[in-house]
Formats: C-alpha cells, sequence, structure tokens
C-alpha cells in the first residue's frame, strides 16, 4: 500500500520522512495552493467584466470568493497531481490551526482525490508524535475551514474598499487594514502624547555613605515630613506638578543650599525594615511573549522570530510555534523536571509539577506552549544548531526548564537615615535563594550576569548607627514624553487589547513599515506624517474601522465564527452590505471628503500647514499673499517639529543657503544647508559642470548655527589619513560613518578594522598614534560591570594566556575567562574545581557566545534596527530628552497598472515563507 502525504514546506517534508514508515511519500504544498487574484492578469477571463472581479469576491452571490491558482504555483499543483496518481491513500499533514486547516481544504478541492483521504494533525515533529498521528487522523474541520476564509474575506473587503479611497484622497499605494489602521492609530496615538508633552523639571539630592567602610547611597525623600516630588507627580500636558499632590518641589537653588546645609550635619540611622518576596518563573512562552521576548533579549523583529522558529519547528526541534496557550503536557512537565534535577539538583525542583491556565478567552490555536519537542529535551549544546536558531532555541529551553523550578526568594531592604529635617532613604535587595533564576531571567541573555547585577549589597546598619556622608550631590532632572513602543511593547499592546491574531503580527508590523506609515529607529516604532494624515481620514469618516473596541469585538466574533456559535454569512452581509455597510459608508463619503484637507495634518502649536505631498511631507505657509513650500527632513519627526525648525527650512528655502564662507585651498563658497537626511555642508554650487558637489553630514551634537567654516573644511576633506600602520604597512584613517567618527585600518585579506572614537576625540584633529592606541584595543560591548576580585586563581588559558579564575556571584560559584561566564556543577567547590574541568565548562558556553556574536551581525544585515536607545544622567545636569529621527518612505506607484494589482498592497505584503503565500497582512490568523 502507498500513501503520498503533503505537508507545507520542503524542511518539514524532510524532517518527516524519517519518522514514516516505507510506503509513505511525502510532498510540500509550498504553501497555499489558492488564493483570491492578486493581480488583475489573475482574473479569469469568464468574470473579468464583472464589477466585483477587482475585488476578488461576489457580493451579490453571499461573497462567494473567487479563488485561482497563482502562476508560481502551476507547477506545484501538477507536481502533485502526478504524485497523487497510483497511490492508494492520501494523507494532509498541514498544520493544525485554521490556516493549515484551510491549506488541506483547498488541496483537497484542486487534487479532487479518488482514494481514501486522512487528515492528520500534530503539534511536534518528533518520531513519537507523528506515529501517535498516523493512529489518530481526523476528516477535514469545516468549521475551521470557514473561520478562516471568513477573516480572508473581511481582510479583503476592508482593504481593496478602502485603500482606493486613500490613493485618490492622500497618495498613491497606501493601503488599509482590519489590523495593521488600528495598529497604526496606536502608534499616532502615543506620538501625539509626545507631541503634547511638556516637560517639567526637578531636583534632589543623592548621599554617598559610609559605614564600616562600605559605601552606599541614599536619596532624599522627605522633607519637614513632606515627600519629595518625582517624576510621576508631574502633569505631562502642563510641566507642573498636578493639582491635589502634596509634595515639596525643589529647584536648583534650593537644592544647593539644602545641600550645604546638610553636608556637615549628623546622619542617623532612624529605621531599617526587610520585607521577603518571592517571585514565580513567567509562563512557557506563546506567539506573543516569544517575540516579545526575542525582540528585547535577541533584538529579533517579530518577523524574524516566527520565521527562525518555524523553521526549529520543522526540524523537530520545537513545538508548534502559533499558538495562544500556556498549558504544559504532563511528557513536557516530566521533562523539564528532569533538566531541573539533572543540571541544577534537587534543591531547586519545584515541590509539584507547576501547571499555567491560559487566560487569552480566544485561545485556540495549538493545544500547548511553544516547547522543545519530545519526551526529552535536548539541551542547546547537544542540538548542534547555531546563530540565530540556537539563540532563540536556548531561549525556548530555559524558559520551559524555569516552569518547572522553584521560586526565587529575595529580601528587599529599607533604610532611612535622618538629617536635620531631611529624611534620606536607601534600598537594597538581597538574593536569598535564586530557584529559577539560576536558568532564566526575563529581559537578560545572560542569567548569571543579570542575577549578580539585581543584587544591590548594603552593609549592616542598625537603628541609631551614624554613617559618615563622603559626597553629597544636587541632582537634576526632566520629566521624559511617553515612550515609543517597540515591537515588543506594541505586540503586548495588541494581544491585551484583544487586536488581531498574534500570528498576524508579525506581518502586520512588516507591513506598516514597508508601506512608509512607520520607521524603525533604535528598536522604536515611530509614526510618520503619512500615518497621522492617514489616521486622521479615517478616525473622521470610518471611526469604527479604527476603534479599539470595535476591532476587539469583531475579532470574537470570527472566534466565534470558528467553533459554530455565529453564522458567518449573515455577519458578512452586515459589516458590508446594506444602508451601514462599508461599501454604502466608502460610497456615500468619498465625495464629501476634500483632498486638500486630507492630505493636511493639524499639529498643535504649529501655524505653518503639513501636507503629504507626492515625495513625502512638506511644510506650508502664505508669505506677501504666495505659498511657500519646504520639504521635512527624514529626520524630523511628527512629535519633535517645532516652530523653530519650520523657520529654519522656509529661510533656507527662501533665502538660499547660508554662506558659512570660502574655502581657504580652492576659494569656492561653503554652504550650510539642511536636507531629507539632515544638515549637512557642502562645497560649491550645483551647476551643470559641476552637478554633484562634495557634502558631508554634521556630527551629532553639530548644528546650523554652531558649525564653524573651520569646521566645515575639515568635514569636507574627511576621510583624513593619518598615516601608515606600523606592522601592516597599510593607511589609517579616521572619518564619520553612519554610527558616528571612527578610525580604520585597512588589514588587507584580513579584512577591515575599525573602533568608534571616544568622548574626548575629535575626528577632525585625531593624531595617528591616539588611532593606533584605539586600534589596539579589544572591541569591547556597552555597558561592562567591573570584574570582580577572583576567589581563586586557576591559571592561564592555552590558547590566549588570559586568567582562569573562580569566582562567587549571588546564586553560586562560576570560572570566568575573559567575558565568558559557566557555572559549577553541584559538588564542586572553589578549592576542588581543576582547570582541565574549568576548560570544558568555558568551552561549552563559548560555543554558545560565538554562535550570538554571529547572529548579532547577520542580524545588522537584515534588520532595520541594531542598536538599543540609552539614556544617560549626569550629575547636576538636565536629563537629555529623547529623540528619534523619522522620515516618510516615498511611496511610488504608476497609475497605468489595474486597480487590482495596486489593490494587492492595501492588505499588506505576500509573506516570503513557502508554507503561507496569502497576500492580506491581516489575514493570516490562525
Amino acid at each position: 500500500m502507498s500513501t503520498l502525504v503533503i505537508v507545507e514546506s520542503p524542511t518539514k517534508a524532510k524532517t518527516i520522512r524519517n519518522y514514516l514508515p516505507q510506503g509513505y511519500r511525502v510532498e510540500a504544498s509550498m504553501g497555499h495552493v489558492r488564493d483570491l487574484p492578486r493581480s488583475a492578469s489573475e482574473i479569469p477571463a469568464k468574470v473579468k467584466g464583472e464589477k466585483w472581479a477587482q475585488l476578488g469576491v461576489n457580493t451579490e452571490a453571499d461573497f462567494e470568493p473567487l479563488y485561482v491558482i497563482p502562476k508560481d504555483k502551476q507547477k506545484v499543483v501538477k507536481a502533485l497531481k502526478e504524485a497523487l496518481k497510483g497511490v492508494d491513500e492520501l494523507v494532509l499533514a498541514t498544520d493544525e490551526d485554521r490556516e493549515g486547516e484551510s491549506i488541506s481544504w483547498h488541496l483537497l478541492q484542486i487534487l479532487k482525490p479518488k482514494v481514501p483521504i486522512k487528515r492528520m494533525v500534530f503539534h511536534e515533529i518528533t518520531e513519537d508524535a507523528i506515529h501517535a498521528a498516523l493512529g489518530n487522523c481526523r476528516d477535514i474541520n469545516d468549521q475551521l475551514v470557514r473561520a478562516q476564509e471568513t477573516r480572508r474575506i473581511l481582510d479583503r473587503l476592508v482593504g481593496y474598499t478602502l485603500s482606493p479611497l486613500l490613493w485618490k484622497k492622500i497618495a498613491w499605494g497606501l493601503s488599509a487594514g482590519r489590523v495593521q489602521s488600528v495598529a497604526v492609530k496606536v502608534l499616532v496615538k502615543r506620538e501625539q502624547e509626545r507631541r503634547a508633552f511638556r516637560q517639567g523639571s526637578y531636583w534632589d539630592l543623592k548621599a554617598t555613605l559610609l559605614h564600616q567602610d562600605s559605601p552606599f547611597e541614599a536619596k532624599l525623600a522627605t522633607l519637614n515630613g513632606v515627600r519629595l516630588a518625582n517624576g510621576s507627580d508631574f502633569d505631562e500636558a502642563t510641566g507642573q506638578v498636578s493639582p491635589g499632590r502634596n509634595v515639596v518641589l525643589l529647584n536648583e537653588d534650593q537644592a544647593r543650599q539644602l545641600q550645604a546645609r546638610l553636608a556637615e550635619s549628623i546622619w542617623t540611622v532612624a529605621s531599617l525594615d526587610e520585607r521577603p518576596s518571592t517571585r514565580k518563573p513567567s509562563p512557557p512562552f506563546t506567539t506573543s511573549t516569544l517575540q516579545q521576548e526575542a525582540n528585547r533579549k535577541l533584538r529579533l523583529s517579530a518577523r524574524e522570530t516566527m520565521r527562525v522558529a518555524q523553521n526549529l519547528y520543522e526540524q523537530g526541534y520545537i513545538t508548534y510555534m502559533r499558538t495562544d496557550s500556556v498549558h504544559l503536557s504532563q511528557q513536557a512537565i516530566a521533562a523539564a523536571r528532569d533538566c531541573v534535577q539533572t543540571k541544577y539538583g534537587a534543591d531547586y525542583l519545584s515541590p509539584k509539577p507547576r501547571q499555567y491556565a491560559t487566560k487569552s478567552k480566544g485561545a485556540q490555536e495549538a493545544h500547548e506552549a511553544i516547547r522543545p519537542s519530545g519526551s526529552t529535551f535536548r539541551t542547546p549544546q547537544e542540538t548542534g544548531l547555531s546563530g540565530r536558531e540556537l539563540n532563540l532555541y536556548d531561549l525556548i529551553w530555559k524558559r520551559t526548564v524555569a516552569t518547572q523550578m522553584a521560586e526565587a526568594r529575595q529580601t528587599h531592604i529599607t533604610v532611612q537615615i535622618e538629617v536635620d529635617d531631611a529624611m534620606f532613604k536607601a534600598t537594597g535587595k538581597r538574593i536569598d535563594f535564586p530557584g529559577f533564576f539560576r536558568a532564566y531571567v526575563e529581559g537578560s541573555d545572560d542569567p548569571d550576569a543579570a542575577i549578580e547585577g539585581q543584587e544591590v549589597v548594603l552593609p549592616r546598619l542598625q537603628t541609631g548607627d551614624h554613617p559618615n556622608c563622603s559626597d553629597l550631590e544636587a541632582v537634576g532632572h526632566e520629566t521624559q514624553p511617553p515612550a515609543r513602543y517597540t515591537e515588543a511593547s506594541l505586540v503586548k499592546t495588541l494581544e491585551s487589547e484583544g487586536i488581531g491574531r498574534p500570528s498576524t503580527y508579525a506581518t502586520v508590523i512588516s507591513t506598516i513599515i514597508d508601506r512608509g506609515y512607520v520607521q524603525l529607529i533604535s528598536n522604536s516604532l515611530v509614526p510618520t506624517f503619512t500615518a497621522f494624515a492617514v489616521t486622521s481620514l479615517l478616525e473622521k469618516n470610518f471611526p469604527d474601522l479604527v476603534d479599539l473596541g470595535f476591532t476587539a469585538r469583531m475579532e470574537r466574533t470570527l472566534d466565534e465564527i470558528s467553533v459554530g456559535e455565529v453564522a458567518w454569512l449573515p455577519y458578512l452581509k452586515a459589516f458590508y452590505s446594506g444602508d451601514n455597510g462599508l461599501e454604502t459608508q466608502v460610497q456615500q463619503r468619498q465625495d464629501q471628503i476634500d483632498p486638500e484637507t486630507a492630505r493636511t495634518i493639524d499639529l498643535d502649536d504649529l501655524e505653518a500647514k503639513v501636507r503629504i505631498g507626492r515625495y513625502g511631507p512638506y511644510i506650508e505657509v502664505v508669505s506677501d499673499g504666495d505659498p511657500v513650500k519646504a520639504s521635512i527632513p527624514k529626520d524630523v519627526t511628527p512629535a519633535d517639529l517645532d516652530p523653530a525648525q519650520v523657520q529654519v527650512l522656509l529661510k533656507q528655502k527662501v533665502e538660499g543657503p547660508e554662506k558659512l564662507g570660502l574655502h581657504p585651498e580652492t576659494g569656492e563658497p561653503i554652504y550650510v544647508l539642511i536636507g531629507a537626511y539632515g544638515p549637512y555642508v557642502q562645497l560649491g554650487e550645483v551647476t551643470d559642470d559641476n552637478p554633484k558637489p562634495k557634502r558631508a553630514s554634521l556630527p551629532k551634537g553639530v548644528t546650523t548655527e554652531t558649525v564653524t567654516l573651520e569646521m566645515a573644511v575639515g568635514l569636507l576633506a574627511l576621510p583624513r589619513t593619518l598615516g601608515q600602520h606600523p606592522e601592516t604597512g597599510a593607511k589609517v584613517k579616521a572619518s564619520l560613518g553612519r554610527f558616528g567618527p571612527y578610525v580604520g585600518h585597512d588589514q588587507g585579506k584580513d579584512g577591515k578594522d575599525y573602533r568608534s572614537l571616544k568622548g574626548d576625540d575629535d575626528v577632525l584633529t585625531v593624531t595617528l598614534e591616539r588611532a593606533l592606541e584605539l586600534l589596539a584595543q579589544p572591541k569591547a560591548g556597552r555597558g561592562r560591570r567591573k570584574a570582580a576580585e577572583p576567589l581563586r586563581a586557576l591559571g592561564e588559558h592555552p590558547e590566549d594566556q588570559e586568567p582562569i579564575g573562580v569566582f562567587d556571584g549571588p546564586y553560586g560559584l562560576y570560572v570566568k575567562h575573559g567575558k565568558v561566564n559557566a557555572s559549577l556543577p553541584e559538588g564542586q567547590t572553589a578549592e576542588t574545581i581543576t582547570r582541565e574541568l574549568a576548560l570544558e565548562l568555558l568551552a561549552a558556553k563559548a560555543a554558545t557566545k560565538k554562535t550570538r556574536g554571529k547572529s548579532t551581525k547577520t542580524s545588522k544585515s537584515t534588520s532595520k534596527s541594531t542598536g538599543r536607545k540609552t539614556t544617560s544622567k549626569a550629575k547636576t545636569s538636565k536629563t537629555t530628552k529623547s529623540t528619534s529621527s523619522a522620515s516618510d518612505k516615498k511611496t511610488t506607484g504608476t497609475r497605468a497598472k489595474k486597480a487590482t494589482t495596486s489593490a494587492k498592497e492595501s492588505e499588506g505584503t505576500t509573506r516570503k515563507t513557502t508554507r503561507r503565500k496569502s497576500t492580506d497582512s491581516d489575514s493570516k490568523a490562525s
């Protein structure tokens, strides 16, 4: 007996093939084999004349979808039909969610098999799981198919009905989507809050105290028994302390007077409080929490996370990665507990198996959380994985194992120190038992370092002690605007509001970036001026479609359709047809929407008009009766555009670029201008003979007002050749790059070596000697902690002769070599561990470190953001308000294209994985 098994991807087919008996043939459908038309060329000739053909849904015949086989799938379908010939049985083994069920149903409609058909489902690809699934096949679930189809039709109706309206009223190539437009609104609302924000300032005192030669810090908490104001006491709309707050607000003069008065006073410990607490491990990963944590820890986008997770699933390393459930099977719990017992010992095992309850109302994806597959969990080192796959598997393995570990026990210590009429407070934290921290700390990729950094040690103090004040500082602060969303925080918000499905978030975020609604800058999602215009049009004319509550209710209805509680056809008719349907709303309002008004963005406190033009956003004012227009640079965001910037842009447009002076060697004029990517200097004018004069961007911190002629000459001369490297004879240069000033050394076959200049270095004056000094330094990560003193030195590492030491952390002993830390096995002590064992432990840990390093380099080339936004606070100085640059991507398109060709843009980008090729960004729900 011969059997044909069809799955979605070649990787999945290759893995499953290893677990099936003889006589089974496995082929891949390469994702969906049928879909709604993506272009006019795909519409069958017999229906091209129908008015609904471009929509791809016959709204006059019970919303019957028009399914076609895309050209790129015709060979696949032909091959599957050939493979079906001569077999005795067909097994459809696509994924177990709604999308997978739909793929199986479409295969059935196309292939029309005359042999028995089985539907096989599983949530992990292991030998046991595949054999169990073969013995428990079922029929195709029509309710899941109908739910997916309804979602697909609904997203097509929204996208293809609203997007043409946006093209006519705002700009060609824009798109709207059921989930996409709501996500954009969430980002725009936050940007509006940032624009409305008014900064407040306050001062406090920070003391460095000594007790028994142990220093610790304390901050001013109350004055005359009244609490000192902090950032949470300010009204963001006014920059003043909120009404009704009984607090003391210090300005700089008052803080410095208090500093002088208290510096020589006697400090006395007034009270000491120790409060024990416990922390339970987080639940195992769902699709949403995996995307959030991978973004925080591994700097992966939601799309990258899902791509890597799908590869891990299809290779048999993890369970199905599209799930809302935090449930773990008994098999998984037993495997996790065995890992804890083996790796960490019985003390770290939770007293009884820990199970989690799924809180999501619509949780109906796979039946289990994302975890390592199988009845025993392979450690990350045992998988043979590398790069991002290893990093993500390591994350999933640790999170799953941690669920069965003991709670962490810690003690929070609060000490109040009295001095005159002021009360200072010092806080500490002691980790009494690390528990699951040994395996996993949320938000950190190195549990060892994370736990070490969590502990804040205070000296042993008692009431009545008199610590000495070694330093007392007055510190100024400024309140900060609401933080912009990251991918992680946006995913969390969408899920908590019930907007969309976790399986769609990756595509939705990618779509709003690709469409020019959002820019990803330093891991922040920054909405563009185009996003403001589109959100405003939709809010004014179709408020329900961007209302979070309405969209969440729509999502719940779609879930109810999947379990048969709601009929799909009446719901679609009510949404689209009739007097209050979407079709009627668009027809009634499109003539009422003025394009000039739709392209205009109203920004508070700005007299100039901001409009969306053919090539991007621009400002417009009327001067002497005539309009004056100037393009808005890409690094200016909606929240940060202020009257001063408007004045500079308009001045350059009316009066021309500012002339700094003449180049001392060529005599050519040097101008300072503001372009699409920010301020720059230019040598000479643009002429037919010199269409591209030399230009140089201004360094960070230098403005058009502060740049000098001497500086401009130096910038235009970059890169500077500093001399030859004494070892290679190659040139050493200094220049400005994407990430700031740097020095570089071309090492020939060994590649180029770069080092960023430090704070005191100047790219225009740095010497060869200083450059060689920087190049000789190892490339160091940011924020490294100062190395502790070793308990015992084990000698030198044979590879680089660097020292190996044993150190004591808050949760146990570990060995350290360079940047690599490795925990000591149970039973080993600082006295008993040998150098040989330490080398083995370090080698195992170093393998993980190396692959992480490679992964980081890869992510820099594929991700739109690689840096983490940092904020530094200087003593007695104001905290710098963080700014990010954003620009509206220029949307290009040709009106010669058929409406359907462009309409596919309204539904989102086509997914570039082989699993699913649906064209709607909002319809990839499971």
